[in-house]
C-alpha cells in the first residue's frame, strides 16, 4: 500500500474533479505492475496498473493494492469492479472507502459476491489525508480552502512598492507547489488593483493552470490587468457584490474542487470571520516593516478565547523564514 500511495502522489493536482489514486499489483510477493489515475476522463488507477502487467493473465490470483475503494458505477469510463471481476484478481486491498454515500462500500460487496477477497481500510488514513479536498467538495459540494499569506514577524503584508517580496526565494517557491496543487486562486479586488498579480504556476513541471477568481466589491478592476489580458485570461473568473461564502458555492458548482485565498487582508479576514477556511498556511519572514496592511484583516473575535485554533500545527524552515501550517477542521 506504500508502493500505491507512491504512485497516487505522482497524480496530486492533477486529476479534478476526480482524485488521486495510485495502485500495485502483486503475485508471489512480487510487484509485477503499477499504475496511477493520470486525469480526469483517463483509466482509472486499477486500469493502468492492468495494462502495465507483463502479461494479460497475470492478474488472474493476484492481489490489488489500490488507495481507494474501486469504482463500482458508470462514469466518463467503466466501473473497475468489472474488469477485477473479469481478470480473476484473488485478492482486492484498498485504502480509503469512497465518501459518496451512493459508492461507499459498494465495491466490498461487488467484489466479495465474486469470490474475492477483500481487505477495506489498509493506511485508510494517509489515502484519505491525500484527497483531502475531494473529500470535503464530495462531501459539502464546496471548494476545501486554503488561506495563505506571506507576512512580517510583526503581522504586515504592506511593503515598499520598489520592494515587493517579504519571504524569502525558498518560500515562493513553496508556494508554487501550493499553487499547482489546487483547482483555483481566489483573491481580492484591491489585490489587483494594486499588485496587478499573475497568479500563474511556475517552476513547476507538469502543473496544470488553477483558475483564477477575482471577488470584487465594486467590479472595478484595471482593464490592462494580467488576469484580464495574458494567455490565461479565460482561465479568469470575476465575481462581483458577492458573500465568498456565495463564490464558493458557486465553484464547488464548477466542480472546482480546492480553492487557495492569497489575499488581500480583507478577503482573509472574511474568510476567517465566517468560518470559511479548512486550512492555513502561514509564511512569517524574521523581519518588522510596520505599516497599515494587516495580513489578515476583517471584524476579528470578540475575545481571544474565541479564535481560530490551528490543529496539527506543523512549522518547517524555509530559507530564513518559517512556515506554520494546520487544520482548522476537526
Amino acid at each position: 500500500m506504500c508502493a500505491a500511495l507512491d504512485e497516487a502522489r505522482k497524480a496530486a493536482g492533477r486529476t479534478s474533479p476526480n482524485p488521486a489514486v495510485g495502485a500495485v499489483i502483486v503475485k508471489g510477493r512480487r510487484i509485477l505492475a503499477r499504475g496511477f489515475h493520470r486525469a480526469a476522463g483517463r483509466p482509472h488507477a486499477e486500469i493502468e496498473a492492468i495494462r502495465a502487467l507483463p502479461q494479460p493473465g497475470d492478474a488472474a490470483g493476484a492481489t490489488l493494492y489500490v488507495t481507494l475503494e474501486p469504482c463500482s458505477t458508470h462514469g466518463r469510463t467503466p466501473p473497475c469492479t468489472d474488469e477485477i471481476v473479469r481478470l480473476g484478481f484473488a485478492r482486492v486491498v484498498y485504502g480509503a472507502t469512497d465518501p459518496n454515500p451512493a459508492h461507499s462500500g459498494r465495491a466490498e460487496i461487488i467484489l466479495r459476491s465474486a469470490g474475492i477477497e477483500v481487505k477495506p481500510g489498509m493506511l485508510g488514513k494517509e489515502c484519505a489525508e491525500l484527497n483531502a479536498a475531494w473529500n470535503h467538495w464530495i462531501a459539502t459540494g464546496r471548494p476545501y480552502v486554503i488561506a495563505k499569506c506571506g507576512m512580517s514577524l510583526d503581522g504586515r503584508i504592506s511593503s515598499h512598492p520598489e520592494s515587493r517580496w517579504i519571504t524569502s526565494p525558498e518560500s515562493r517557491v513553496d508556494a508554487m507547489r501550493l499553487r499547482a496543487g489546487v483547482d483555483a486562486i481566489l483573491v481580492g479586488g484591491g489585490t489587483v488593483r494594486a499588485d496587478n498579480p499573475k497568479l500563474t504556476v511556475r517552476g513547476i513541471a507538469g502543473a496544470r493552470q488553477p483558475w483564477r477568481v477575482v471577488v470584487t466589491r465594486s467590479g472595478r478592476l484595471p482593464a490592462t490587468s494580467h488576469l484580464l489580458t495574458d494567455r490565461y485570461r479565460d482561465r479568469t473568473l470575476v465575481f462581483q457584490d458577492q458573500s465568498l461564502a456565495d463564490v464558493l458555492i458557486a465553484l464547488g458548482g464548477l466542480k472546482i474542487t480546492s480553492v487557495l485565498i492569497e489575499g488581500g487582508g480583507r478577503i482573509l479576514g472574511e474568510a476567517f470571520d465566517h468560518r470559511l477556511v479548512d486550512e492555513a498556511v502561514i509564511y512569517v519572514a524574521p523581519q518588522l516593516i510596520g505599516g497599515p496592511v494587516a495580513a489578515v484583516g476583517g471584524i476579528g473575535v470578540a475575545c481571544n478565547e474565541d479564535g481560530l485554533q490551528l490543529r496539527n500545527a506543523r512549522y518547517d524552515r524555509i530559507g530564513d523564514d518559517v512556515c506554520i501550517r494546520g487544520s482548522l477542521r476537526d
